[in-house]
């Protein structure tokens, strides 16, 4: 009942003849690329003017307060209801301006479009009449578009995603009684829906989500309009993306700490509508999930742990892993893109730039998991958008450029122990699982690279400053010269920073070459002793057994024990050496008894079962040998320097070049 009651929705969109009142938000804060492209989309809407009331809600505390006065002074003298609601505070960030706008909102209809969406003319006709043939319906959501989808990789890899959520998740929940969620622009609110839910609520990140939550509890509906496309920017810069998701991310978990509880106790919420706000709104915890078995995987492999009992059962997991990840969402593109070749094609390549990014997100996620759950309290901090639409429009010099972050530390960790996973499952002879940790370490590569590239290493504005200030200097004797000279702060990499980005590569390099050299001078020996090891305990013959014993033995160390907290008997190498030893003078004296008599048979499982318990000995010293003394001294050094020149850059400001004028 309910698909076909929303089809019917979607088929009836005849405005009445008396147009309601509409209100359209636009939150701003430090826009001032796309201010104006914004306002002036806006009041190019094909809509009375007289029932047409637009507010602009800036946050702003740079020039773009003076850019956006200048803007809407001009549409007023044009006849336009436009008025700009200036906070100097913040308090509520976005939620709060949308609040504080609520007071003032005029008619039954709010409008909500971000800094970087371009309304088309259109939109508020083909999309305001859904309302009028359901008195209950809350909310009209329409799908984004991307007016730089092809810009680069990253944008590629946001474009697929956001078509996927809006076209798979959306448009399913909107066809039932699912709960469908506010995407925060692009969309219109009936009034009493937002009253009646109790208002725009400042204690989550993601303030859509949460009213969403709130209206559909209440008995709202909302519906999702596939075919209303709404033009956005999307972010150029990895940081920004980044900063993006990591809002993203925790606001959903705050909004299930906050409201899933009420959820699941509703008795009026469906079972399966419970189940899938549970997935909704906790599905970001799959993030340190992922990152636990990402670093849990090659400890097993390394310990030559007995994953699996049947010889092939891997080969079930590979398959099964692309079928249900690469695979599946390859499937679901075709589907979706079914009757344009050329765009579903297109659309599985940009799905592999996905691919990647989401690996490599995850780190940035994982803390944002943690931020949401532990309770600690951030600002709203924006997505930076330049006003890119073109491929070769250029954003690196503009204001507004993100620094890096300390977690691209974590994505350069997680690439480095990614790259020594792929390693160990090559030479451990699991080689079928090293593409399952390709994917996630080229993922963390490509996140780290780009956070490093994409930074900015300029000081950052001191706040509220509104207008770049160019001191002019007097020179010359008594102060009486006739030379002027400007400083001109340039806004590229000095000399000095470039060297201390390089010195980071340097480091990078440095220490994947020092794990390398570690692993094969002292890992690798220990797992081709495990390996001669485990051959021995199949020898049929004393000199077969003996043969094995005697290279094992040349690859152990003479001494030591590797569990340098607590040490057990067990992990000894000087006492697993004379065992050995003791093997070998056994195999000797068994190999002149007769072949297969009794005396014999009982020596050869006697040292076989010697053999066994060497061989635990050794893979239980394996894990230790990887966290020993000085592998910690040593990546803790590496690291403090890397943080170093990392802290180094941060800190590093302008060259200021004085030209004589």
């Amino acid at each position: 009942n309910n698909i076909r009651h929303n089809k019917k929705i979607r088929q009836k969109t005849e405005l009445p003849t008396n147009l309601p009142v509409v209100t359209i938000q636009l939150p701003l804060y430090n826009e001032k690329y796309v201010a104006k492209r914004l306002i002036d989309a806006v009041c190019r809407t094909d809509y009375p003017k007289d029932k047409l009331h637009i507010q602009v809600l800036d946050d702003s505390d740079d020039d773009t307060v003076d850019l956006i006065k200048s803007i809407v002074d001009d549409y007023r003298l044009k006849g336009f209801d436009i008025v700009c609601m200036h906070r100097t505070d913040r308090s509520g960030y976005k939620a709060g301006a949308l609040k504080a706008g609520m007071k003032h909102a005029k008619g039954e209809f709010v409008v909500i479009f971000d800094a970087d969406f371009i309304p088309p003319p259109w939109f508020l006709k083909r999309a305001l009449g859904h309302f009028f043939t359901d008195e209950k319906l809350g909310l009209v959501q329409c799908k984004w578009g991307h007016v730089n989808e092809n810009y680069s990789t990253l944008t590629e890899a946001q474009a697929v995603s956001l078509d996927l959520h809006f076209l798979i998740e959306q448009k399913a929940k909107s066809f039932t009684h699912l709960y469908m969620n506010f995407n925060g622009t692009a969309g219109i609110w009936r009034t009493s829906c937002i009253n009646d839910a109790g208002g725009w609520h400042t204690t989550t990140l993601v303030e859509d989500l949460d009213l969403s939550y709130r209206a559909q509890m209440k008995g709202w509906k909302c519906l999702f309009l596939e075919g209303v496309e709404v033009d956005a920017e999307l972010p150029v810069q990895m940081n920004a993306a980044k900063r993006q998701q990591f809002r993203w991310a925790k606001g959903s978990i705050q909004v299930a700490l906050k409201l899933l509880s009420d959820v699941m106790l509703n008795r009026k919420v469906p079972a399966d509508t419970k189940v899938q706000a549970f997935i909704q709104l906790t599905r970001h915890v799959v993030n340190p999930l992922f990152l636990a078995q990402f670093l849990i995987f090659p400890m097993l492999l390394a310990m030559n742990y007995e994953l699996y009992t049947v010889g092939w059962a891997p080969l079930i997991s590979v398959f099964m892993y692309t079928m249900m990840g690469p695979g599946g969402y390859l499937l679901v593109i075709s589907q979706t893109w079914n009757g344009d070749a050329s765009m579903w094609r297109e659309k599985a390549r940009q799905f592999f730039f996905l691919m990647f990014f989401s690996s490599g997100i995850s780190v940035n996620n994982t803390v944002a998991v943690f931020d949401a759950v532990f309770g600690k309290k951030n600002e709203f901090l924006r997505t930076p958008k330049f006003g890119i639409v073109n491929k070769g429009d250029d954003w690196r010099n503009k204001e507004y450029v993100l620094p890096f972050t300390k977690t691209t530390l974590l994505e350069i960790f997680f690439a480095i122990y990614g790259c020594i996973a792929v390693f160990i499952s090559l030479a451990s002879g699991n080689a079928i699982f090293a593409p399952m940790m390709a994917v996630p370490t080229i993922g963390f590569i490509y996140v780290a690279y780009l956070s490093i590239v994409h930074s900015s290493l300029r000081k950052k504005k001191t706040k509220g400053l509104r207008r770049p200030y160019a001191p002019t200097i007097a020179t010359g004797k008594h102060g009486g010269g006739s030379t002027t000279m400007t400083a001109n702060v340039t806004q590229t990499r000095t000399v000095n920073q470039q060297m201390m980005l390089a010195g980071v590569l340097a480091f990078l390099v440095m220490g994947a070459g020092i794990a390398y050299y570690g692993y094969q001078t002292t890992m690798y020996p220990i797992n081709k002793a495990i390996g001669f090891m485990s051959r021995a305990q199949t020898a049929q013959t004393p000199e077969q057994l003996a043969e094995y014993v005697g290279l094992t033995k040349d690859l152990t160390l003479a001494k030591g024990n590797p569990v340098w907290l607590f040490p057990t008997p067990r992990t000894d190498f000087a006492l697993i050496r004379e065992n050995l030893d003791g093997i070998l003078l056994r195999a000797e004296s068994t190999s002149t008894m007769v072949p297969h008599s009794e005396q014999y048979n009982i020596a050869m499982r006697d040292m076989h079962k010697s053999v066994m318990a060497l061989n635990f000995n050794l893979m239980e010293a394996v894990p230790y040998m990887y966290i020993s003394f000085n592998n910690i001294v040593m990546a803790g050094l590496w690291v403090a320097a890397v943080i170093a020149i990392f802290a180094a850059m941060r800190k590093a400001r302008p060259r200021v070049q004085l030209k004589t004028v």
